[in-house]
């Protein structure tokens, strides 16, 4: 398996990750044996980035992973995030407190049945704590010895360079993708600037991209897909429009849409290591073969101008939770 690093502070992984959100019913039911031998053939196959958060089905997703690594905990670089809430009216907010960090993180801790984090990510800043004091309660983490290292998940440039500052990054979490390219304007290149790994989720546009959705009937009734503006109506009609040069590149190499997408990611640089979900062991084949697909520049460019920057039709989240992006 080939790897990359990510930050300047010894951290390096697979160079193809594993996001394991929809491992716990929220993209449609989900096996917990199946899941438990997806994350164990990831391993198997050398893909050893593991991706979760104590947001996700709240902590159940990470008691999924802790049984998955029990006796192969050596075997991941382990990431979880802390600070995105779902409360109990099914709404979300977000908590950066340091006391809240702390204790999160305890609570990760024990879930995933681990004495250290790899990579802890604040989820989602929280507007009304300083990023200053957020990131220096991961850091007395660090100091510690409970977490490795740490990141941000959908930070803007400007909290990005001040969380940098109290301490040092090893990477950046936010959505990116062929068809979500907002990242390249301002919050990549303060990454590479500064040093920092970018780690996009959603890199096949929460299924989008594989080109298996061909309209909201391909959705199972609680897809949370369904709340999202770009799976909706005129919006995901207009999308599917978008797929045609996609399809013609993936045909052109005997490979799949997934893999041509996965493959023009990778390509935007060496910092950068996607974590494609899924809760299916073929699939993890799937996306690891996307590490052999090499595009020419044509083809990369003819990518670049079927998916420019801001050709998704609809918000890539509903109204509420855009506001809590790019702070």
């Amino acid at each position: 398996m080939k790897t990359r690093k990510l930050g300047e502070q010894g951290l390096t992984v697979s160079a193809i990750g594993l996001g394991c959100m929809s491992m716990t019913d929220i993209y449609g039911p989900a096996d917990r044996q199946e899941s438990i031998a997806t994350i164990h053939h990831a391993l198997d196959r050398g893909v050893d980035f593991i991706d979760t958060s104590d947001m996700y089905a709240n902590g159940r997703n990470e008691e999924l992973l802790g049984a998955a690594l029990e006796g192969r905990r050596q075997e991941a670089v382990l990431a979880t995030k802390f600070g995105n809430l779902r409360l109990p009216d099914g709404k979300t907010g977000v908590n950066g407190t340091p006391e809240y960090a702390h204790a999160a993180c305890e609570k990760s801790l024990k879930r995933l049945g681990t004495e250290v984090i790899d990579l802890y990510y604040l989820h989602r800043v929280d507007p009304n704590v300083p990023i200053e004091d957020t990131v220096g309660a991961m850091a007395r983490l660090v100091e510690a010895g409970k977490v490795r290292f740490i990141g941000l998940s959908e930070a803007g440039a400007s909290t990005i360079r001040r969380a940098h500052a109290v301490h040092p990054l090893s990477a950046v979490q936010t959505e990116y993708s062929l068809w979500t390219r907002d990242v390249e304007a301002g919050i990549l290149p303060t990454c590479r600037e500064l040093g920092i790994g970018f780690v996009p989720y959603s890199p096949l546009g929460r299924g989008f991209l594989t080109g298996a959705i061909g309209g909201e009937a391909d959705l199972a009734e609680k897809d949370r897909r369904r709340d999202m503006p770009r799976f909706t109506g005129e919006n995901l009609a207009q999308n599917l429009r978008l797929l045609e040069r996609l399809r013609a590149s993936a045909d052109a190499h005997g490979a799949t849409p997934a893999q041509v997408a996965l493959a023009w990611l990778l390509a935007r640089g060496d910092d950068i290591v996607p974590i494609p979900g899924t809760k299916r062991p073929q699939r993890v084949d799937e996306n690891a073969a996307s590490l052999d697909l090499v595009l020419t520049d044509a083809e990369r460019a003819q990518l670049d101008a079927a998916f420019p920057p801001g050709a998704a039709a609809g918000l890539r989240y509903p109204e509420p939770q855009m506001k809590r992006l790019g702070i």
